[in-house]
C-alpha cells in the first residue's frame, strides 16, 4: 500500500482505508445518549471515520469498538475501544478523533449492540473534565 498525501491535505498523520464493523456509544452529560452500529470508513493514528445510525453531536464523548483485522494467536478475536470526542458529522458519516484506545478479546460470535451501563465512557469523561478543571485553575493562579 503506497501512501501518498493530497496536496491539500490538512491532516498530520496518515489515515487508512479500513471497513469493518463499528459499535458506537455517545454520552452528554453522564448519560449515554446514543448507540448504535455502523462501518468504519478509514483509521488512522488520530482518528476515525465511520457511518453511523444517526446524526451524531460534534463535541459529544464518544466510545467506538472496531472489530479487528488480526486475531490474537492466530484464533481469539479482537477488537480496538477507542474513546474521543465527534470531531463532526455529515448525515450518517461520522469522524471523531482517538484520546485513548485498548484493544480487548471479543465473542467469536456477533452480540447485538445493547446500552450498558459499565460507566467505563463515563469515568473516561470524568477524568478528561478533572484534568480540564486543574488546568484552568493553575492558568487562573
Amino acid at each position: 500500500m503506497e501512501l501518498v498525501r493530497k496536496e491539500n491535505e490538512r491532516r498530520r498523520k496518515y489515515r487508512f482505508p479500513i471497513e469493518r464493523e463499528v459499535r458506537y456509544k455517545m454520552t452528554d452529560d453522564g448519560a449515554v445518549v446514543a448507540t448504535g452500529s455502523g462501518r468504519t470508513i478509514n483509521m488512522g493514528s488520530g482518528g476515525i471515520a465511520f457511518t453511523a445510525e444517526q446524526q451524531l453531536t460534534p463535541g459529544a464523548y464518544v466510545e467506538l469498538s472496531v472489530s479487528w483485522p488480526a486475531l490474537l494467536g492466530d484464533n481469539c478475536p479482537m477488537r480496538l475501544i477507542a474513546f474521543g470526542r465527534i470531531l463532526r458529522c455529515t448525515g450518517v458519516k461520522a469522524v471523531c478523533s482517538i484520546d485513548k484506545y485498548e484493544f480487548r478479546t471479543q465473542a467469536r460470535t456477533f452480540q447485538p449492540v445493547a446500552a450498558r451501563s459499565d460507566g467505563m465512557l463515563q469515568r473516561w469523561v470524568d477524568g478528561i473534565r478533572k484534568e480540564s478543571m486543574k488546568a484552568n485553575m493553575a492558568a487562573g493562579a
